[in-house]
């Protein structure tokens, strides 16, 4: 036998290493060990997977290859120490030791896939863990969300008072418990949270309750949060959908539920919630959709309200009155299950009519003006809250701009190719009281009064010959038309003629270039800059010769400021389009100051301009804005090639711009500022200075808080030709006809075979007919020669049914029609009803 190895521990001697010539290496058992639980587990993947193929012979074919295996395995994992090393070369064991059961450490050791299987196990438990433990230590403060305000409510109302428009979010006064009504919280929590007042922030019940429903429903049909979960998630949390999201609202409910009292829950659920409609909190809401605070609701109108928060934009019930009653029939009867109310009260409630008392749509046209005064408004007060405006704008005077301009352009612009126009109306201290920024507002939101720059043209000569006769001018004063040249610049007429020696005064009616070119020169041009400047003309004017002729590019709003200045006698005019700014306390929060005294132009060279300015509707380039007895005087304006045409007019209570062109700046067909824009001008002043004197226009509006009663008729119910009449053949008309009529078109009418065709009104067929057919049917009908013209006039119920039907978009005003059936028209033109509605 060799000696034993110095360097080499001997057996025995403490050294867990030491070990005998041949003795097995238990690491190496171990490493052989895991191999083995390795194959077990491709062999068990082996098996998975044939049998999700449906593959039933190589499973089996599996599963006797690893038999042997198996046996193997289990005879090394159960094989005693002796059956591995001969006894005479493992230590003794204490027998203390040998008799005591193996640690979970040893089995798991022993048994790999049991450790694999438990960890498998505890995997999930652990990454819960770590998202709870995660949430908690990224919870938010409680209110710490920020709450985007967005635009804040405006209730915008005409010169009149009358509300015609909403925008923004409305927040309203904040509940207190004292302002709550019983009922209104008592239905909140019956269709919200039943069990509120007896959880303590999460309902479990109510989780497996709404999981047994969404699962027997097909669909989520019932929410689990409660009230309290609701808070938080709108004052502490953003609106994620995420596992975590809902582990910190959980936490954050139970904190609060520690720190606040159930009424104080409540109330901050419902003075922040989404009611739909831009209303935020209950206060909001009541006042949005009923015109009164949330103390004064009613049982109803309080059960409509508490529907609302499931889906608010889909049921709000100015878009879905139906579906919100419905819904508030619901919440009732839930009500009585919680035992809240009778089922008497139930069905009294159910019973009463849910008046809205919500301002109306807002008119399409009056957005370019909201649009403006809105930010307006922001400038004026920027504080938080709802806030009513009380505006400049005339509803009648607006509806009658949007009209005219259609009308003119649905007749005239394709042929002139004129695509679009803009028009502003202001009072002689600067009050706007109509704005037409574009042809649709739908098509496009840009604002040609205010945004568009275009060059002026002619419209410019004002500042030119203001300039003159402050400086000794005068309207006699005798320049020469003829061919000059200023520098490099060599001016022309329109026309390519020269007239000799004009006075000023037919120089500026006839808008002479050269004169114009020559006065500047003369005067100066920065002296035609200043002049501008104290009329209020904010653009940028070059000092070149070319500015005479209008090179410069200026807005619609700025060059008819400018006009009113010479018509006020006050410069500059301040143009301003809010009257009043109203919050939620007694005081106004702005009011618009009276115009102090400020610059005034020399009396006689404002005299001289003024009579300039007249005759160019008299006999210059204007005469197509001239009005019937009504003292007119205004410029007209073309740009180069016809890109731009101008015209602005005053009266002795109005200044009216208009702009006529193409938003792409391509030319026109040869329009002029004497064409297109003086016909808007006198369309619109001729009706105009009829309604200002009646003080409000007596027709149709879906503008009005207080409709008119021909509103009620329309929009026209009709049918087609009646039987037995006789449409080509019309009958002798005596003094007045009496009878239920028969609809030919919507123009004409048969009393028992005899024809009559209402005055202004061509008619039209298909299904406008039948409409005004089913409308009139066994109603009478009573005609009337009409005072004002050849024809008749027929009155149904006392209203005009002319005016009826061109208000209801039921047919077009003829030509000769008098001023109220224009109206009429244009009221439905702007309103886009009847046959307008597919017009464009």
């Amino acid at each position: 036998m060799p000696p034993p190895d110095p360097q080499r521990p001997q057996a025995g001697d403490g050294d867990p290493r030491a070990r005998t010539e041949g003795e097995p290496d238990p690491r190496a058992a171990a490493r052989e060990a895991a191999a083995a639980a390795k194959i077990l587990g491709r062999q068990l993947g082996l098996l998975a997977a044939g049998a999700a193929r449906g593959a039933g012979r190589r499973a089996r074919r599996a599963a006797e290859g690893s038999a042997p295996l198996f046996r193997t395995l289990g005879e090394r994992l159960r094989r005693p120490a002796a059956d591995t090393a001969p006894a005479d070369r493992v230590p003794a064991l204490d027998p203390a030791l040998r008799s005591a059961p193996p640690g979970w450490g040893a089995r798991l050791r022993r048994r790999p896939v049991l450790a694999v299987g438990l960890a498998l196990l505890a995997l999930p438990i652990v990454l819960a863990a770590g998202l709870v433990i995660s949430s908690f230590l990224t919870l938010p403060p409680l209110g710490g969300a920020a709450l985007d305000p967005g635009q804040r409510a405006l209730t915008v109302e005409a010169d009149d008072g009358r509300a015609f428009a909403t925008r923004g979010a409305f927040r309203g006064q904040p509940l207190t418990a004292a302002d709550l009504p019983p009922h209104l919280a008592q239905a909140i929590i019956a269709i919200e949270d039943r069990r509120f007042y007896s959880h303590w922030g999460i309902d479990l019940r109510g989780l497996m309750r709404a999981a047994w429903r969404n699962a027997a429903g097909g669909g989520v049909r019932e929410g689990g949060s409660t009230i309290t979960q609701q808070y938080v998630r709108l004052t502490s949390l953003t609106q994620e959908k995420t596992l975590r999201r809902k582990i910190q609202e959980a936490l954050l409910a139970l904190r609060v539920e520690s720190e606040m009292t159930k009424d104080k829950i409540l109330l901050g659920y419902l003075n922040t919630a989404y009611f739909g409609a831009g209303a935020y909190g209950i206060d909001a809401a009541a006042r949005r959709y009923f015109g009164k605070g949330a103390k004064a609701l009613t049982l109803p109108e309080a059960a409509m309200l508490a529907g609302l928060v499931r889906a608010p934009s889909q049921l709000a019930p100015t878009r879905n009155f139906g579906g919100a009653k419905e819904r508030a029939d619901v919440v009732l009867q839930t009500m009585v299950e919680t035992g809240a109310i009778t089922p008497e009260a139930a069905d009294a409630a159910r019973a009463q009519t849910i008046t809205l008392r919500t301002p109306p749509e807002t008119p399409p046209g009056t957005n370019y003006f909201l649009d403006m005064v809105a930010g307006e408004a922001k400038r004026l007060t920027d504080t938080g809250g709802d806030v009513t405006l009380r505006t400049t704008l005339n509803l009648d005077l607006q509806s009658l701009a949007e009209g005219v301009v259609a009308r003119r352009l649905d007749a005239e612009g394709a042929k002139k190719k004129a695509g679009q126009s803009a028009l502003v109306a202001l009072s002689k201290d600067g009050a706007i009281l109509a704005m037409v920024g574009g042809r649709d507002y739908e098509d496009s939101q840009f604002n040609r009064a205010t945004q568009a720059k275009r060059q002026a043209g002619s419209l410019f000569k004002l500042f030119v010959y203001l300039s003159a006769y402050e400086r000794g001018y005068a309207p006699e004063s005798v320049l020469v038309d003829q061919p000059i040249q200023i520098g490099d610049w060599e001016p022309q007429n329109s026309n390519n003629r020269f007239r000799g020696p004009v006075p000023l005064r037919t120089a500026f009616a006839l808008s002479i270039n050269t004169v114009a070119a020559q006065i500047a020169d003369a005067v100066g041009v920065p002296a035609v800059i200043e002049t501008a400047r104290r009329l209020g003309v904010q653009s940028d004017l070059p000092n070149v010769p070319s500015l005479a002729l209008g090179s410069a590019e200026v807005t619609l709003l700025e060059m008819t400021r400018a006009y009113a200045g010479v018509l006020a006698d006050r410069i500059p005019v301040e143009t301003f389009g809010i009257h009043a700014i109203r919050g939620g306390g007694p005081q106004p929060l702005y009011v618009h100051p009276e115009p102090k005294g400020g610059a005034v132009l020399p009396g006689d060279s404002r005299t001289m301009m003024l009579d300039s300015l007249q005759a160019v509707v008299e006999g210059g380039t204007g005469k197509g804005a001239r009005v019937a007895n009504i003292p007119v005087g205004g410029k007209t304006g073309t740009t180069q090639d016809y890109r731009d045409a101008w015209f602005v007019g005053m009266t002795p209570d109005l200044v009216v711009g208009v702009w006529v062109g193409n938003d792409d700046n391509s030319s026109m067909n040869r329009v002029s500022g004497g064409d297109l824009p003086a016909a808007i001008f006198r369309d619109f002043v001729q009706r105009a200075s009829v309604q200002m004197a009646k003080g409000r226009a007596k027709r149709p509006s879906a503008a009005r808080a207080d409709p008119a009663p021909a509103q009620v008729a329309a929009p026209v119910q009709g049918t087609g030709p009646a039987q037995g009449a006789a449409p080509n053949k019309e009958a002798a008309v005596g003094p007045e006809i009496h009878g239920v009529p028969d609809v030919i078109d919507t123009g004409t009418l048969a009393f028992r075979g005899r024809v009559v065709r209402l005055l202004g009104v061509e008619g039209e067929g298909g299904t406008l007919a039948r409409q005004l057919a089913r409308y009139l049917r066994r109603r009478e009908v009573a005609c009337a020669p009409a005072a004002e013209a050849q024809g008749l006039r027929c009155r149904i119920d006392g209203d005009d049914l002319a005016s009826l039907i061109l208000a209801a978009g039921g047919a077009r005003a003829s030509d000769a029609a008098p001023p109220d059936l224009l109206a009429a028209e244009e009221q439905a033109r702007s309103e886009r009803v009847g046959l307008w509605r597919r017009a464009r």
